[in-house]
């Protein structure tokens, strides 16, 4: 089985850690493959970054499917190409937002998800409403680091993640926590434990790796999405500076 996760920025430094990440969670029979954006921008942490990367995540999906992939991963919690890119292939995409909310809503009553920043706050509360989810989220809690900084003080970022999570279950009443950022791939068992310290015994999730799992088994089953829901795009003109794939 071939996955492609797709690294929806123009960051290549990010590609070794990105495959690492992805590929601890899969089967071994699993080959991961990361492939960056060649137009976009250097970190998603608003809309119009969101907006600035869809042309090349699309780009990318339809690459790989000509390419024999078998299946598609967008690593990124906002989920950015989505809908398009589920258009434009028939293989399974899979949004780490949309996966990892869906399980976390049957793990527990309700979830938070752990925000970067502020501003991340209304997105995501948007985003579990698109998803049918609006009921199950307790909060949105913002830790407050920039994407580019997560790792620069790793103990730091890893005790205002815990911080957060604490505020989520204990004030919120969250039952199951979901780090909102791709970024901090590999850390939910120190999260969960650092809350299990703190008397908070939930469920943390790893967004990559339910990720990898729900694509590994809709290619077993023989499923991607349907289309009712997303039909092939009409074809037309298009004006766009750059190389791209619309399926056109």
């Amino acid at each position: 089985m071939r996955i492609r996760v797709i690294l929806p920025v123009i960051t290549d430094a990010w590609i070794d850690g990105t495959r690492a990440a992805y590929a601890s969670a899969a089967r071994a029979s699993t080959e991961i493959s990361v492939a960056a954006l060649d137009w976009g921008t250097a970190s998603i942490e608003c809309y119009r970054d969101e907006a600035l990367v869809v042309p090349d995540i699309i780009t990318k999906a339809v690459e790989a499917e000509e390419e024999g992939v078998d299946g598609l991963i967008i690593d990124c919690m906002a989920d950015p190409g989505l809908d398009a890119a589920r258009e434009l292939v028939d293989i399974p995409v899979v949004g780490p937002a949309q996966a990892s909310m869906h399980l976390a809503a049957m793990l527990g009553h309700r979830f938070s998800v752990l925000v970067i920043s502020e501003a991340d706050v209304g997105a995501v509360d948007h985003q579990a409403a698109r998803y049918g989810l609006a009921g199950k989220l307790a909060s949105s809690r913002a830790f407050n680091v920039a994407v580019l900084d997560l790792e620069e003080n790793a103990g730091e970022t890893l005790e205002a993640v815990i911080a957060a999570g604490e505020k989520a279950v204990t004030e919120d009443g969250a039952h199951v926590l979901v780090p909102g950022c791709t970024g901090l791939a590999g850390w939910a068992p120190r999260i969960q434990a650092g809350l299990a310290e703190r008397g908070c015994e939930v469920p943390v999730l790893d967004p990559p790796s339910v990720a990898v799992k729900v694509a590994e088994s809709l290619v077993d089953l023989g499923l991607a999405h349907s289309r009712r829901t997303y039909p092939r795009p009409p074809t037309k003109e298009i004006r766009w500076p750059w190389p791209t794939r619309f399926g056109t």
